[in-house]
């Protein structure tokens, strides 16, 4: 009888198609969407056209056949796509991916990373997929620290002399790789990082997921290649309007090894590529290209809309550059308050992205993660959250529906807890201010590590053990810890753990954050080295 009931619980599932079905229940709630992809469920092509090929997109699932080109070897039609892409960016050449940022940054660090031990310096708070890389490389890599903002505690790139410090000492790496702008949409200029590469002869990669439409509109900041990166990454799908996964990598330049490049591409990126997500692609661009900076004209006008509206309500902040006209650093301004330290502190970010709205509940009493579950229960879904924050990105293809929607929600919960005082005063910063230097993504006080070496060798089960997450201060961890989203690393594997690192890792916890790697899926306990462990054991 038990048999009979797996069996037929067996073929339910075969002939169910759970994401489908998903996505179908998606479509019939009609929820508006503050996330990924910026297509806005396709609302983006509603005056631009194409909204018929996006809606009959399986007519065009084709393969490799006489006239659709080869994504591998382009000679035709993709080929073409390509160089109007590379003319629509400002590149020299581009590529179509077909496997999100990730397998750019995989080919770029398996190009400039050729030989196991290569060394490359990168940014600590990098997206898991760089690690994968390094891995994949057999490769060392020696992490620098960000930058941190002092009013919101988030980490953003590192300056550029500490890149010039870091290829003093270790002149022989192969490039540096940076991400820019950050989750939240922070980011500074990155000129002065690419002239310090190039002093070495080194190539500057970046890893611009978030940043595909800047450069594209006078309100939004100057783009990885016009600043002078070599090898730029672009989640196509993230704030312009491809399809999911649908992402392109740019180089200018001679110190990327293009021939090498395409090899390293054709890798990584599937033998039978999805002709809808290259249409995408080019689509996105088609609209860059006859549409020009106009086509972000609604988008912006409905998250200026937003920001304005949130001023209307005191009990939630907005994370923004200080207004402020001789400022040197970036500051919380809660709705209808501006507040600033008395001392000036260095600027760890000089740019915003205009369509995130990073958001925050100025009362304390809502985490990010609470306010964004309120927010989901409204019927707006948030791009991410954190302990404080909730990142809601708009697009181009955002309308003013989607602003009154999502500020209609901040007005109930705002009103649901409208007994208490929520304007904030400078105590209120203050105490803010000290309880975001902890929730950094900074665990390591080095400001230039020593080479961490990377491989795909596993990790014996004899040589690690299970802990409380509660006793982990002071051992070595076996495994990694990714809060998702946004995806970087809190913690490496073989990184020492610290007494602030585990009072972070129980409050993640204690928030309900999702980690990945984690081998507790409820971060209750943590993998660690024994501590009789040999040497190399990791």
């Amino acid at each position: 009888m038990i048999q009979k009931e797996a069996c037929e619980q067996d073929d339910f599932k075969k002939e169910s198609a759970p994401l489908y079905e998903a996505l179908l229940k998606y479509r019939a709630q009609k929820r508006t969407s503050f996330h990924v992809p910026g297509h806005k469920n396709g609302q983006a092509y509603v005056s631009q056209g194409g909204a018929e090929m996006l809606s009959e997109m399986m007519e065009i699932d084709v393969t490799e056949i006489t006239g659709t080109d080869d994504l591998h070897h382009p000679e035709g039609v993709i080929l073409q796509a390509q160089k109007l892409a590379a003319d629509c960016f400002g590149a020299e050449e581009s590529f179509f991916l077909i496997g999100g940022s990730t397998v750019g940054n995989l080919a770029l660090i398996l190009t400039v990373c050729s030989s196991p031990g290569d060394i490359l310096l990168v940014q600590r708070n990098v997206h898991k997929s760089v690690l994968h890389g390094l891995m994949l490389a057999g490769a060392q890599a020696v992490f620098l620290q960000p930058q941190m903002d002092p009013f919101s505690g988030l980490s953003t790139a590192p300056t550029a002399a500490r890149i010039d410090a870091a290829l003093k000492v270790y002149p022989n790496a192969k490039g540096v790789l940076v991400t820019m702008p950050n989750y939240y949409g922070m980011g500074t200029d990155i000129t002065p990082l690419a002239d310090a590469c190039h002093r070495y002869g080194v190539p500057l990669l970046v890893d611009e997921a978030h940043g595909a439409h800047y450069g594209l509109h006078p309100a939004l900041p100057a783009s990885a290649l016009a600043c002078g990166a070599d090898g730029v990454v672009q989640s196509t799908h993230k704030m312009l309007s491809a399809l999911t996964m649908s992402a392109m990598l740019h180089v200018q330049g001679s110190r990327v090894d293009r021939a090498l490049l395409r090899q390293r591409l054709a890798m990584v990126q599937s033998s039978s590529p999805s002709y809808p997500m290259m249409a995408s692609l080019d689509l996105a661009r088609r609209q860059l290209h006859t549409g020009g900076a106009a086509i972000f004209t609604a988008g912006l006008a409905a998250v200026n809309a937003f920001k304005r509206g949130l001023a209307e309500l005191p009990r939630f902040g907005l994370l923004q550059l200080s207004q402020q006209p001789k400022a040197t650093t970036a500051g919380f301004a809660s709705a209808g308050n501006t507040a600033q330290p008395s001392v000036a502190m260095a600027a760890a970010y000089t740019t915003q992205d205009p369509f995130k709205a990073v958001i925050y509940d100025g009362t304390g009493d809502l985490s990010g993660y609470e306010l964004q579950r309120q927010l989901e229960a409204h019927g707006c879904i948030p791009e991410m959250s954190d302990e404080q924050y909730v990142v809601l990105l708009f697009s181009l293809g955002s309308t003013m529906e989607d602003t009154n929607h999502l500020l209609h929600a901040l007005q109930h919960i705002s009103i649901a807890d409208e007994d208490k005082d929520t304007h904030l005063n400078s105590r209120d910063i203050s105490a803010m201010q000290k309880d975001v230097e902890f929730s950094t993504w900074n665990i390591t006080q080095e400001a230039v590590s020593t080479p961490v070496s990377f491989s795909l060798k596993p990790v014996l089960a004899e040589h690690v053990e299970s802990i409380p997450l509660v006793q982990c201060a002071g051992r070595v961890a076996a495994e990694m810890i990714i809060p998702y989203p946004p995806g970087i690393p809190l913690l490496y594997m073989g990184e020492s753990i610290s007494e602030d690192t585990k009072e972070r890792l129980l409050a993640l916890s204690k928030a309900g954050a999702k980690c990945h790697a984690a081998a507790d899926p409820e971060l209750q306990r943590i993998m660690v080295f024994k501590k009789d462990r040999k040497q190399g054991d990791l």
